[in-house]
């Protein structure tokens, strides 16, 4: 197999070049979309108090759980198909029709038990009203299977930037409307239901939901091995909160799960648009193992060259970057955030294993890496919270590194790469990532008091010259390869680290 990644194998010049559109289309969009949410976000954040992003936190804990069933396995089941008649497509749109307007019902009837746990009555309210998002849910995702099987992620993408900024103008309407929690409420129900109808717009289909479904058994099978994955996914991704959310204040809990947020940006926000993207890829590439194998450690390179240096850099500056963008009164957050951020580099990798194997036939590697995840990391977070928060927050530390190895020794067999193949793909980026956190550690310590945006301002100029630099010099193929791969050309060695 290491002819695979010596040798360039490229792909069909077609298929490249929807590649490459879907991805600055699909990636485009959520990075505009994303600054235009991230301005709203922290101008809300500042408006509001940790208490009521803590509290918001709780009700995510019961819509992620409920979520899982969603049927998002059942739409990647249809784009993972080589062929899909109508009956199958039609069953598609009313299985998700029946799953998730019998989800709404089930949270709305299941709220006050949240509440009662969480020991916060008004999450039983918050609840309720969010369980109109399940009906918005089918409208969004049956489009979206039919635009990603075709590989356009050109509508989707502007329905995204849409529907981004009217969730981003919502919650500052209700910030400054002095809706407190509510505005975090209603922001996702405009951003989706926005997202529904542009996305019904967008896919032109005429195709009407089908209730009877007889022989549509390989896809039930396909969305609930997926589904089932998902399942151990968020009880490790959602315990840290389920665990705290009982122990801890809403304040408290606020400032763990904005840290976390602020951590988690690019693994959370543009990691899965990539994802989504190389999921459809991979789909149509799966006879072609070599071609596949040389796409994941080019894919893999290309998004830890972005996410590298912003995790360091993070940690590098967690204190004045969070007084900068979330204000003094999340102070507090700040220890948290540096802890968090290491831990992101290990999360980003191990989440761009499972869009492969699924692509491949294979989703069995992540309901079982999601049944190992849902072991360590929950234990993980019962261990740290008899340090508080603050060993809450270094559990990622320990959990996620040893979640990482594990799921890389099962998956790359599956997808034709070995462990010494990867790391000499991401070695380089990471080793210039540190070389930065060094000189922007360094020169924090040197600089003399002064404003905290000031104080991010001199440190990122900094970071992003050393870390520049430090590829300029060291490793330029790489940054070679990130411009050719940006211009659409196919040549470009993957293994090469100098």
């Amino acid at each position: 197999m290491q002819a695979t990644a010596d040798r360039l194998d490229p792909e069909p010049e077609p298929l490249f070049a929807q590649a490459r559109g879907a991805i600055i289309w699909r990636s485009g969009a959520q990075i505009v979309g994303q600054l235009i949410t991230w301005a709203a976000t922290f101008l809300v954040i500042r408006i509001l108090d940790p208490e009521d992003y803590g509290l918001f936190a709780m009700t995510q804990v019961v819509l992620a759980f409920l979520n899982m069933l969603n049927g998002a396995g059942l739409t990647r089941g249809l784009i993972q198909q080589r062929v899909a008649d109508e009956r199958s497509i039609r069953q598609l749109y009313g299985m998700l029709i029946v799953l998730n307007f019998s989800l709404g019902a089930l949270q709305f009837a299941l709220a006050p038990l949240a509440a009662a746990y969480f020991r916060q009555p008004i999450v039983a309210d918050l609840l309720r009203v969010q369980a109109f998002l399940y009906f918005t849910t089918p409208f969004v995702a049956f489009p979206y299977a039919l635009l990603a099987r075709s590989i356009d992620f050109k509508h989707q993408a502007r329905v995204y930037l849409a529907s981004s900024v009217a969730g981003a103008l919502t919650a500052l309407a209700g910030a400054y409307g002095g809706l407190g929690v509510w505005a975090l409420v209603a922001a996702p129900i405009a951003l989706f239901t926005t997202r529904a109808v542009g996305m019904t717009v967008a896919s032109r289909h005429r195709y009407r939901p089908l209730f009877d479904f007889r022989g549509a058994g390989t896809l039930a099978k396909f969305g609930a091995m997926m589904a089932t994955g998902q399942l151990f996914w968020l009880l490790q991704s959602q315990a840290d909160v389920f665990v705290g959310g009982r122990a801890f204040d809403p304040e408290t809990l606020g400032l763990y799960t904005t840290g976390l947020f602020l951590t988690q940006i690019i693994v959370s926000k543009f990691v899965p648009a990539i994802n989504d993207v190389v999921f459809s890829i991979y789909a149509r590439m799966q006879d072609d193992l070599a071609g596949v194998a040389l796409g994941f450690l080019r894919s893999a390179r290309m998004v830890m060259l972005i996410a590298m240096p912003f995790y360091i850099g993070l940690a590098a500056v967690a204190e004045p970057l969070v007084a900068t963008v979330l204000g003094p009164k999340w102070l507090a957050a700040a220890p948290l955030v540096r802890l968090l951020a290491l831990a992101m580099p290990a999360m980003t990798m191990q989440v761009l294993f499972s869009p492969v194997c699924d692509a491949l036939g294979r989703p069995g590697i992540g309901l079982r890496t999601g049944i190992i995840g849902a072991v360590i990391m929950p234990v993980s977070f019962v261990i740290g919270i008899y340090w508080g928060v603050t060993g809450l927050a270094a559990s990622w530390l320990v959990g996620y590194p040893l979640y990482l190895a594990i799921t890389a020794a099962l998956a790359l067999p599956v997808i034709g790469v070995s462990a010494r193949m990867l790391i000499g793909a991401i070695m380089p980026v990471l080793i210039a990532a540190l070389a930065m956190g060094l000189a922007v550690v360094t020169v924090n310590g040197w600089l003399p008091v002064q404003a905290p945006q000031v104080r991010v301002a001199i440190l990122v100029a900094l970071g992003v010259a050393v870390y520049l630099g430090w590829l300029g010099v060291f490793y330029r193929s790489i940054l070679r390869e990130a411009i050719d791969l940006a211009r659409g050309r196919q040549r470009v060695p993957v293994t090469s680290a100098a």
